[in-house]
């Protein structure tokens, strides 16, 4: 009772009080829930993002070396075959008419100069008449050897063990002399990526450098590779630079053509660095300012930042923070300048999550 009689009076009292002051009673501030992640270094320029396309590193397009109609085609794209097997062949009926052409013209250039050495010998004939027969003889027996040599390139065969990727041209068709009738790849030196940079790009990457692939056709999977050509001129069209990844990937059905996701990180990155932080702790940005929240002391502090470049999984940052300082990741948003936090380790622990830490007993 006693208790009770004087606690009445006491609380009107505290009541009265706060209304002449017109402010309420100090309450204190909870500990927002975050998670934090610290500072570290890395590259000072960013890792290089682009497509390209999956080939045989040994791709090669045969082709007659006379022209003439298709008379076979023996094989069909997808199909395995083996060095020197017969691949196509070319009407050989105009082939042989030209052989036989010029095996007879240089045997009618022979006779000729053998007429002209007795009439030389005889002084019928001058010797510069003796000198062009001569010359007639080598010019149709030349002609003949290179007829013969073409009549052996009207059959296409497999340079080495591979792969037959296009078919480019049906029996009967006819072709001129180079045009590409098969594309072939090679069984034995595996598989490329090619791609194209752009002139800001090209400048960064060395042989050698380190590249990661990503395809589609293969999820979740990542192959490593390593830049194996880099051109040093542009093509004419595009201004591109041709550049090639050679990766190993023996064990997997891998076909010429299939698209990959790129990521070359050049070694000349790694000579500089600079501060990165993850990405969720940048609460705000304008260009390449923004601001990220420091813990210190337990509690939450802004800080100006000055954005270099965005990666991935990171943001580079030129000024601002120093390597190993804590920043907040999950519950930035939810922060004031000098607001008092409690670090938990948990994703959904963190205001902004699924639930918050319990902390009522």
């Amino acid at each position: 009772m006693t208790a009770h009689r004087f606690g009445l009076p006491l609380l009107v009292l505290a009541a009265g009080l706060a209304a002449c002051t017109g402010k309420p009673p100090p309450t204190a501030v909870e500990p927002t829930p975050v998670r934090t992640a610290l500072a570290r270094t890395g590259p000072a320029t960013p890792a290089i993002a682009t497509n390209g396309v999956v080939a045989a590193k040994d791709e090669m397009r045969l082709s007659f070396m006379v022209g003439g109609i298709v008379r076979r085609i023996a094989v069909e794209e997808g199909e395995r075959v083996r060095r020197g097997q017969r691949l196509a062949e070319i009407e050989l009926t105009e082939v042989n008419a030209q052989v036989e052409q010029a095996a007879q013209l240089a045997a009618k250039a022979q006779r000729d100069l053998e007429r002209g050495e007795r009439l030389y010998a005889d002084q019928v004939i001058s010797l510069e008449q003796l000198q062009d027969l001569r010359t007639q003889a080598s010019v149709s027996k030349a002609q003949a050897t290179g007829a013969r040599f073409s009549r052996g390139h009207a059959v296409i065969a497999a340079p080495h063990d591979g792969v037959v990727l296009r078919k480019l041209v049906q029996e009967r068709e006819l072709v001129p002399a180079g045009e590409t009738v098969l594309v072939v790849s090679g069984a034995d030196r595996g598989f490329v990526v090619r791609t194209a940079l752009a002139d800001r790009e090209i400048v960064q990457v060395r042989l050698g450098d380190a590249a990661e692939i990503r395809m589609d056709a293969f999820p979740g999977r990542v192959f490593g590779g390593q830049v194996s050509e880099v051109s040093r001129a542009s093509e004419g069209g595009s201004g591109l630079f041709p550049v090639e990844i050679r990766f190993d990937a023996t064990n997997e059905p891998l076909a010429s053509g299939l698209v990959a996701k790129l990521t070359i990180r050049p070694s000349i990155a790694g000579r500089t660095t600079l501060v990165h932080v993850p990405v969720a702790a940048i609460v705000e940005g304008d260009g390449e300012r923004a601001s990220i929240y420091v813990v210190r002391d337990g509690r939450a502090m802004r800080r100006a930042v000055k954005v270099a470049f965005i990666a991935a999984d990171s943001v580079a940052l030129a000024e601002g923070v120093s390597a190993g300082e804590p920043v907040v990741t999950d519950g930035a948003l939810y922060l004031a300048d000098g607001d008092p936090v409690t670090i938990v380790k948990e994703a959904t622990q963190a205001i902004g999550g699924i639930s918050r830490p319990d902390r009522r007993g």
